[in-house]
């Protein structure tokens, strides 16, 4: 291969890499006295039409999403011979895949490396956009701060980034980006390509069928594959179908977390990265940090927010572990209009409903649920009026466990706290807390068990009023009894 010397204004220092579609080569811009990745489309592609569109949407992806989890993208052009190319942000911390080759990362920041790459894709995921082909090699790292010797020599990946600072890196003080667009489609329109998109190894079993809809599940496979390479005993070479041993170290439940992931069937998998992110934050047994929710800017903004709400002490005290008998003589009781849910309603609060909007069973029918709040109408809109929601459903209870259920809830503009498992009345409930919320209610409760007698799952979800004792979520939860 003959280095061309310039690409438009920019001088050609090196090849960073190339693929099957692209090669990538290191740039310097004059104007700015700062090195860019240009990535060119190979010759052999260049007449493909279709290919090269879906070489051009990377760059306007990246250029409308313009977001700093993902590699952005500064201009595109084309050669005399007619090869489009794109200039992007040059990653100068290197790729997963080269890092790997260096020997496995330390289990905490595969563990940080996971969770980051599952923030960044849940960005896509956002703007109902699938990556499609999350490997290794495509994500790179951005050293924090930038590396001060951009010259070092380094091993080089296709999607433009070297190793800065050698092998024994292992990104816990670099950004982590998601890279490598290229693939990536609108949901709406995803089922329409009919070319196999995708690394095998990594690849969702249903990309193979041209007629299958690839959705964002097929990325939250991509996530679990990305975190058995991370984690795993063996590497990335196991069978996609299996989850393998996990080194020591990895907390019990990620292994689970990565089994559901990789479900051959999208249905049983995790809805997205969002959900997938807050399962392995469950999981490792830490709620997710503000720096990994949000972007920098927010993170003040959220520092201030507990601040001023008290987070650590509300945390500790709003839902704690007390759990008293069903109910006192002085509580009032509240049914659903099957008669199947029955709850004792906190002081001043009332129940309606007649119905789970959305949620079927085998018969046709709306499973039962009821709103129970001080205001059941004002419940949804206001941000300030307390109020549940309880449903019981026999055909989720057939698709999820309590912890996979409350795991496809999450609250990206909240703090989670740490999952708990709690028995209150007859059932086993997982609960999972979120505060400092910076939308919707200021703070939320998700908890879901298994009803006795195989009656279905029962599943609530609660806002706490902003003065609750330390018991009022699970004298709540000790409130509620199902029957058949």
């Amino acid at each position: 291969m003959n280095p061309p010397r310039r690409i438009g204004p920019y001088r050609v220092e090196r090849l960073l890499g190339f693929g099957s579609f692209a090669t990538v080569w290191l740039g310097h811009d004059p104007a700015l006295d700062a090195r860019v990745a240009i990535k060119v489309l190979a010759e052999n592609w260049c007449h493909d039409l279709r290919v090269r569109e879906r070489f051009l949407d990377e760059a306007r992806l990246l250029w409308r999403l313009d977001h700093e989890r993902l590699v952005r993208v500064y201009s595109v052009g084309e050669l005399p011979d007619g090869r489009p190319y794109l200039v992007m942000a040059w990653a100068a911390g290197g790729s997963l895949r080269d890092r790997l080759a260096a020997g496995p990362m330390p289990v905490g920041s595969a563990l940080r490396v996971l969770r980051e790459i599952a923030a960044g894709v849940a960005v896509l995921h956002a703007h109902d956009i699938v990556h499609r082909d999350l490997t290794p090699g495509n994500v790179l790292f951005q050293p924090q701060p930038p590396a001060a010797d951009a010259n070092a020599d380094a091993d080089a990946n296709a999607n433009g980034a070297t190793v800065d600072g050698g092998p024994d890196r292992d990104g816990s003080a670099d950004s982590v980006l998601i890279a490598d667009l290229g693939l990536a489609k609108a949901l709406a329109v995803a089922s329409g390509l009919t070319a196999r998109a995708g690394t095998p190894g990594y690849m969702a079993p249903e990309q193979d069928s041209p007629s299958a809809l690839v959705d964002a599940r097929a990325d939250v496979f991509g996530l679990g594959r990305l975190g058995v390479t991370l984690l795993g005993t063996s590497g990335p070479d196991d069978d996609p179908a299996e989850v393998p041993a996990l080194r020591a170290g990895v907390p019990p439940g990620v292994a689970a977390v990565l089994r559901r992931a990789t479900a051959r069937t999208p249905a049983e998998r995790y809805p997205d990265a969002a959900a997938f992110g807050t399962a392995l934050d469950l999981a490792v047994g830490a709620g997710p940090t503000a720096e990994t929710r949000r972007p920098p800017r927010a993170r003040s903004r959220r520092r201030r927010t507990a601040a001023l709400l008290g987070t650590a002490a509300l945390a500790a005290t709003a839902f704690g572990t007390l759990g008293p008998g069903w109910p006192d003589g002085d509580n009032r009781i509240g049914t659903d209009s099957t008669g199947r849910i029955t709850v004792a309603l906190p002081e001043g609060w009332q129940a309606t409903g007649s119905g789970w909007i959305g949620q079927r069973g085998p018969d046709g029918e709306l499973e039962p649920a009821l709103v129970m709040s001080p205001d059941p109408e004002r419940w949804p809109t206001d941000r300030a009026v307390p109020g549940a929601f309880v449903g019981l459903s026999r055909s989720l209870a057939q698709r999820h466990d309590p912890a996979g259920y409350v795991a496809e809830h999450p609250h990206a503009e909240c703090v989670a706290t740490p999952a708990r498992t709690v028995r209150r009345g007859d059932v086993d409930w997982y609960v999972a807390a979120f505060t400092a919320c910076r939308s919707g209610k200021p703070a939320i409760v998700e908890a879901a068990g298994l009803a006795p007698r195989q009656t279905g799952l029962v599943y609530a979800q609660i806002a706490p009023p902003a003065d609750a004792s330390a018991d009022f979520v699970d004298t709540l939860l000790a409130g509620i009894r199902i029957r058949r």
